[in-house]
């Protein structure tokens, strides 16, 4: 774990870059990952959302699976209005704000699902804007593998002008979807992208989790039984190569927001939100995940006090 300076990092500085040219060949700066900062907005989500997609399928990853954040009205008391008036122009997200698909949302997985589908879309949109002859695939959604129609699951297909251009996106999937992703996949192929957006395990394992990993024994079994997840994630990961190319979570630690961000390609990187709620500044980052813990102490490591303290001009304002 390293902590960093308490600045964002949009790009590289123009001096470093200078400097760095210096004694890196063209080719060795290509391929160093982008440097990592926190979207602010939806639009800038998507675009970072889909580079990294389309970095990842250059590297020959083509199942993946991402974690994003989701659009929300600022105002709860009209919550889900916004939406209604933007469906046929989807482009126009400018008042709303990103929050994690956790449980403060209103209205449960299927408030979840619509906000996961709308993203969904305009990622794909924007993933296949290059697509041969400059016609942009037509995107169909499937809720078939919703049987109950309320567990917030659905597939997103776009069908271009060749079968080789077509992307299969699975929108919050659940351990029961895996027998589905896994027909997908096999009808794909190796040369197609499949995607899971916002699955609905955690990436966090608790005990049952650990437990259902050991499919051999007869405890890990049940513990799969009782839900743990263990033997879903062996099954997209070993079997079907499934892995993490984009995750940006977030939560509350010291009483502000904090998101942690990584690429297939990078650390996890940690930024806090400012007090004015505009933009985020890095704090550190880990090659594994930080836990809750190694965050706070990153904040600690850069003089941020809680936020109750820099409210009541106790502590310096970040």
């Amino acid at each position: 774990m390293t902590t960093k300076p308490a600045v964002r990092l949009y790009a590289e500085d123009s001096s470093s870059s200078s400097s760095a040219s210096t004694t890196e060949t063209t080719s060795e700066l290509a391929q160093r990952p982008p440097k990592m900062y926190i979207p602010v907005s939806f639009d800038e989500m998507i675009k970072q959302v889909s580079s990294t997609m389309e970095d990842a399928v250059k590297s020959d990853k083509k199942r993946q699976i991402i974690r994003i954040m989701l659009p929300r009205s600022p105002d709860n008391d009209q919550f889900g209005t916004f939406y209604e008036t933007n469906v046929v122009n989807p482009d126009k997200y400018v008042d709303t704000v990103l929050v994690p698909p956790d449980e403060t949302w209103q209205g449960g997985i299927m408030q979840l699902y619509r906000a996961a589908s709308l993203a969904t879309q305009e990622i794909l949109r924007r993933y296949t804007r290059n697509a041969a002859g400059g016609v942009v695939p037509r995107l169909q959604e499937d809720r078939s593998f919703d049987e109950s129609g309320v567990d917030g699951v659905g597939l997103w297909l776009t069908q271009g002008t060749t079968a080789s251009e077509d992307v299969s996106v699975f929108v919050q999937p659940n351990q029961e979807s895996v027998d589905g992703i896994e027909s997908i996949s096999k009808q794909a192929g190796p040369n197609r992208l499949v995607a899971l957006i916002n699955p609905q395990w955690r990436i966090v394992d608790d005990a049952l989790d650990v437990a259902s990993r050991k499919t051999d024994s007869v405890f890990g079994k049940f513990a799969s039984f009782l839900g743990g997840k263990g033997n879903s994630l062996r099954r997209l990961e070993e079997e079907m190569g499934f892995e993490n190319v984009y995750v940006l979570e977030g939560y509350v630690c010291r009483g502000g927001n904090i998101r942690l961000i990584k690429r297939f390609d990078t650390d996890w990187y940690v930024f806090a939100e400012n007090d004015a709620g505009t933009d985020y500044i890095e704090v550190g980052s880990s090659v594994q995940r930080p836990t809750y813990q190694e965050c706070d102490e990153m904040l600690e490591d850069n003089d941020i006090s809680f936020k109750y303290a820099r409210d009541i001009g106790l502590a310096p304002k970040l």
